[in-house]
C-alpha cells in the first residue's frame, strides 16, 4: 500500500494545517520485495540452487513527490534504491540510489527531469517484452544486449517527457559525457514514442552509446562505488554474448514493440538492431580478441499471455537471436524459451513460476564456441542452458 506523508512548508508556513498542505504537496513511499529460488542446470556445468531477490521485479524501495505550483505546473522527485534481499546488500553494484534519482519540473508542455533516468527504448519499448511482463529479468533477451530490460541507466541525464496527446506520447534523454575538451566522449542520447488506443498499443525507441564501456555498462560497476570514473582499460560488460565489443565506440540499439489485447489474451511481440560500431578504433575497453569493424545483432522475440482468472496468469515466449560476422567468424545464435504462471494472493502479494531454455551455436564475442548464457545467472560450458524460478513479491 502506498503511503503518503504530509509535507509541511518551510520557516514562514509552520504554521499552516497539514491537511491543507497536503493538497499541494505530497511524498510517497512504495516499494517492492521479491525473493525465490532458482534452480541453474548448468553453472559452468553444474547444478545450482540459491535465493535470489528481484527476479519478475527488481526488490526496491524508493520516494517520490510532487508540488504544485500552480498555473499548470508541478515540481517533482524521484528517488529509488536497488536492493538484495538474499544478502542484504544495495542493487545496482552498491549505488545508494542506483535505479533513479532525479528531479524535474512538469508543465502543459511536458516535463523535464534531471538526474539517473532510463533511457527510451526501456520507456517506449520495455512494456511489451515478456522480461517486463510476467517473466522478469532471466527472461531477457541474451545479455539484455539491448537494455530494453533495463539493465543499465543513464546518468547525468536530461530527460523530456510529452504529455498524452490522443494516445501519443513521445520523449527523449541527452546523458552529458562530462569529459573536458570532448563534447561526445561518453554522451548517450535516446529518442522514441508509444501510442496506445484500446486493445493496441506500439513502441519504438533508439538509443546511441559513446563508449558504451565506460559511459553505460561502468556506471553500475561495483569498482565505480569509490565515486571514481569507471576505466576503460577494464571490461565492464559480463555477458559473453557482447563481453568481447568492449572496444566499441558506439552502442546503437533500434527497437519497436507491439502488443493486442483480445478478451483475456494478449498478443505481443519486439524486434530490436544492436550494432557495436568501431571495433578496431573504439579506445572504450580492452580488445584482447582482436575483434574489427563493427558486430550487430538481430532480435525477435513473440509473447503471448492469458488472464485466466482476474488473480491468475500463464504465459509463454519465444527469443531469437542472430549476431553477424566479425573479424572472420560467423556469430552466435541463440533460441529461447519461456514459460511462467503468476498467482495474486492480493493486489499486493502474488507467488509466480518462471522456466527458461536456452540453446546457442556459432561462436560468440569472445572467439569461442557460443555457450548458453541465459541473462543474470552463471553462463553455462556448453551450448544449453535451464534455469527454474519460483518466487513471491510483496508490493509495498
Amino acid at each position: 500500500m502506498k503511503k503518503s506523508i504530509c509535507i509541511a512548508g518551510v520557516i514562514g508556513a509552520l504554521g499552516a494545517y497539514c491537511a491543507a498542505a497536503q493538497a499541494q504537496s505530497s511524498v510517497t513511499l512504495y516499494g517492492i520485495v521479491d525473493e525465490g529460488l532458482t534452480f541453474n542446470n548448468n553453472s559452468r556445468g553444474a547444478h545450482q540452487y540459491s535465493l535470489v531477490s528481484g527476479e519478475i521485479q527488481a526488490s526496491r524501495w524508493g520516494l517520490k513527490g510532487v508540488e504544485d505550483l500552480g498555473s499548470g505546473m508541478k515540481a517533482l522527485f524521484v528517488l529509488e534504491s536497488g536492493m538484495d534481499l538474499s544478502s542484504g546488500k544495495l542493487g545496482q553494484g552498491g549505488l545508494l540510489f542506483g535505479r533513479q534519482l532525479y528531479v524535474g519540473l512538469g508543465t502543459r508542455y511536458g516535463t523535464v527531469t534531471l538526474g539517473r533516468q532510463y533511457d527510451s527504448v526501456v520507456d517506449y519499448v520495455g512494456l511489451f517484452e515478456v522480461g517486463d511482463q510476467w517473466g522478469g529479468f532471466y527472461t531477457a533477451h541474451p545479455g539484455d544486449l539491448d537494455n530494453i530490460n533495463n539493465s543499465n541507466r543513464v546518468n547525468n541525464a536530461i530527460k523530456y517527457t510529452s504529455n498524452n496527446y490522443g494516445g501519443f506520447t513521445f520523449g527523449g534523454v541527452y546523458s552529458l559525457g562530462g569529459v573536458a575538451g570532448n563534447v561526445t566522449q561518453n554522451q548517450i542520447w535516446s529518442l522514441g514514442g508509444s501510442y496506445y488506443n484500446g486493445p493496441l498499443g506500439l513502441g519504438v525507441g533508439y538509443l546511441n552509446i559513446r563508449n558504451p564501456n565506460t559511459s553505460f555498462y561502468g556506471t553500475s560497476a561495483l569498482a565505480n562505488t569509490t565515486g571514481s570514473a569507471p576505466l576503460a582499460s577494464l571490461n565492464n560488460i559480463a555477458s559473453p554474448v557482447f563481453s568481447g565489443f568492449a572496444n566499441a565506440r558506439t552502442q546503437e540499439v533500434y527497437a519497436a514493440g507491439a502488443a493486442y489485447t483480445y478478451g483475456a489474451a494478449t498478443f505481443g511481440g519486439t524486434y530490436s538492431n544492436t550494432r557495436f560500431d568501431d571495433l578496431n578504433g573504439g579506445g572504450s575497453g580492452p580488445n584482447p580478441f582482436g575483434n574489427r569493424g563493427t558486430a550487430m545483432f538481430n532480435n525477435v522475440e513473440a509473447n503471448f499471455k492469458y488472464q485466466i482468472t482476474p488473480a491468475f496468469l500463464v504465459g509463454v515466449a519465444y527469443d531469437y537471436t542472430k549476431g553477424s560476422s566479425v573479424s572472420g567468424r560467423d556469430g552466435a545464435t541463440y533460441h529461447q524459451a519461456q514459460a511462467g504462471a503468476d498467482y495474486f494472493l492480493s493486489k499486493r502479494t502474488d507467488v509466480y513460476f518462471v522456466g527458461i531454455y536456452q540453446k546457442a551455436s556459432g561462436t560468440d564475442s569472445t572467439g569461442s564456441s557460443a555457450v548458453a548464457a541465459i541473462n543474470g545467472v552463471t553462463p553455462s560450458n556448453d551450448n544449453h542452458q535451464l534455469v527454474l524460478r519460483v518466487g513471491m513479491r510483496h508490493k509495498f
